[in-house]
């Protein structure tokens, strides 16, 4: 009887202590407990920028971030919160259900149940990766990718973790689904990759708060930013001088100790750039760091003058701001320097090496191309290098009968088109031109610019999206495609849309991927089909269910 009379009064006392708190931060102090680098009871002490963070009630915040800055535990304690103080349920996205889903329960979800004994007395059920029960409240874990996932899951509070590696339609979709819910919020979190895409995009149209403290040495209200606040002492990385690296007030220029951190930034605060925006918007990078020493920020940083991936790491990663690494996007230069003083043809021209990429949308997006050998045919086997590329015509259908219109009109004799999202009616197009039409398919397990034909009756291939768009692009640095001088504003849009990045795969290494911001990337997309015709045309295509290399 008394272990009974015992346990319900520490249930007693622990409802009433949770009826008390009123505040995420203060949630965060009483039942959340952390591991290495910083165990022990959550505390503001390493990531003050998140104190405020943590109790921001608008309806949407948004996160533009360095890497490694606390913004998925604010994110977590948010969740945590509203599951057991509100009793809402929440809706976490990331990029993708495998194996990011996974990854989430295992690296974040099981540790802070582990770690805390109040979390593990909240949650009943927590065998499904996806779903995680608490009461009445739930967590639902989903990835960015499927539509039915973000349409099935009513939840007022939606959290969206590494917001410039979603499908960023699908996010949309989710505020749609979310909108029958009276009180809702979304919490939106990301590094940035480019400007106006993703995270930025609604970073831009935030409050666009930066953490601001008390500089020990002037005392004036100052922040850090880059390249002011770095004092690096090397000019190259493997100098032993870089680590007397340090950072400094912009201001006054004194020196602020990295160990010191944790005193001076203690009392900052958030000042917002915008004071009449709906959405209250946050930015921080990695000088504000008590992990990461002012070295490696200089290290990284002179690697990055001469190594575009560091470049790209060193701005996105440590910086947290969007940027474009020179020549990762087609210019207006370099269109105007490939555009020559010929205008679109209705027709053929004799004896010419005629094919067609199509990309499938809304419309059906077409560049019409013929392709001659340059003067360099003699130095290299690659067909691709070794010949120069007309646009005869571009332009944009909305039936695909019309595109039998083209053939027949222009001769193609082979034409490339997206299988998706209209596969049937790309399916019939290829099977009444049957043997001059492949449905394409981008995908894993192919590389560079091998295609692997599937059976020659399905009509179909698969190739590596980032190795095409790169030989296809490419024609424009190094001029060796002719546009005509009426060539389509929108279509030169839509090529300058596409800008490369780099971003490390499961084990660590740099890989390229291509993102665009706001405009659309029809005719870059058509432009890369338009070259696979190309080499399939030229008699290197193989043979049914093969992997071809051109």
């Amino acid at each position: 009887m008394h272990k009974l009379e015992t346990k319900l009064r520490e249930v007693i006392s622990s409802g009433l202590k949770r009826r008390s708190i009123t505040k995420c931060s203060t949630w965060a102090l009483n039942c959340r407990v952390m591991g290495p680098p910083f165990p022990g009871p959550w505390s503001f002490d390493h990531h003050p920028w998140t104190r405020a963070m943590h109790d921001c009630n608008d309806e949407m915040v948004v996160g533009q971030k360095a890497a490694q800055m606390g913004f998925t535990e604010w994110a977590l304690n948010k969740a945590f919160y509203h599951i057991d103080i509100m009793g809402e349920s929440v809706l976490y996205v990331l990029p993708a259900s495998t194996p990011d889903a996974t990854d989430f329960s295992t690296s974040r979800f099981d540790p802070a149940l582990e770690l805390s004994p109040h979390l593990r007395n909240l949650f009943s059920d927590v065998k499904n990766v996806g779903h995680k029960r608490a009461g009445n409240a739930n967590l639902f874990v989903r990835g960015s990718r499927s539509k039915s996932q973000m349409r099935s899951i009513p939840a007022p509070r939606l959290i969206f973790d590494e917001v410039d590696v979603m499908v960023q339609e699908n996010i949309i979709l989710a505020f749609e689904r979310a909108s029958g819910q009276v009180d809702k919020q979304f919490l939106l979190l990301s590094t940035p990759t480019i400007d106006n895409f993703g995270i930025n995009s609604y970073f831009k149209g935030s409050t666009q708060d930066h953490f601001m403290f008390k500089c020990p040495c002037c005392s004036r209200l100052t922040e850090l930013i880059f390249p002011e606040c770095l004092e690096i002492t090397a000019e190259e990385e493997s100098d032993p001088a870089i680590t007397n690296t340090f950072i400094k007030c912009k201001d006054c220029g004194g020196k602020l100790e990295h160990e010191d951190k944790i005193n001076f930034l203690r009392n900052g605060e958030w000042v917002s750039s915008y004071t009449n925006r709906l959405a209250h918007g946050y930015h921080i990078n990695q000088l504000y760091s008590m992990t990461v020493k002012p070295y490696e920020l200089a290290r990284l940083y002179l690697k990055s003058t001469s190594n575009p991936a560091a470049e790209q790491e060193f701005y996105n990663g440590k910086l947290g701001l969007p940027h474009i690494v020179a020549g990762a996007r087609i210019t207006d230069v370099m269109l105007e320097e490939c555009t020559g003083n010929i205008k679109k043809l209705d027709s053929p021209p004799l004896n010419s090496f005629i094919v067609m990429g199509v990309d499938v949308g809304g419309w059906l997006h077409y560049e019409i191309t013929q392709y001659y050998m340059n003067d360099n045919q003699m130095l290299t086997n690659d067909i691709h290098l070794s010949s120069k590329a007309r646009i005869i015509t571009e332009g944009k259908v909305r039936e695909f009968e019309e595109l039998d219109l083209l053939m027949r009109q222009y001769g193609i004799l082979f034409c490339v088109i997206d299988a998706n999202p209209e596969r049937r009616k790309a399916l019939e197009f290829a099977k009444r031109f049957y043997g001059h039409v492949r449905l394409c398919f981008y995908g894993n397990g192919v590389s560079g610019k091998q295609i692997h034909l599937h059976d020659e009756s399905e009509h179909t291939m698969t190739v590596d999206r980032t190795s095409w768009l790169d030989l296809s692009l490419a024609r424009f640095k190094n001029q060796s495609i002719i546009l005509p001088i009426d060539l389509d504003v929108e279509y030169k849009d839509n090529i300058k849309a596409l800008v490369r990045i780099y971003e490390k795969d499961k084990s660590g290494n740099q890989v390229g991927r291509y993102v665009k911001g706001n405009d659309d990337d029809h005719y870059a997309h058509a432009r890369s089909y338009n070259e696979m015709a190309f080499g399939l045309a030229s008699g290197l295509g193989g043979s049914k269910d093969s992997d071809i290399s051109l």
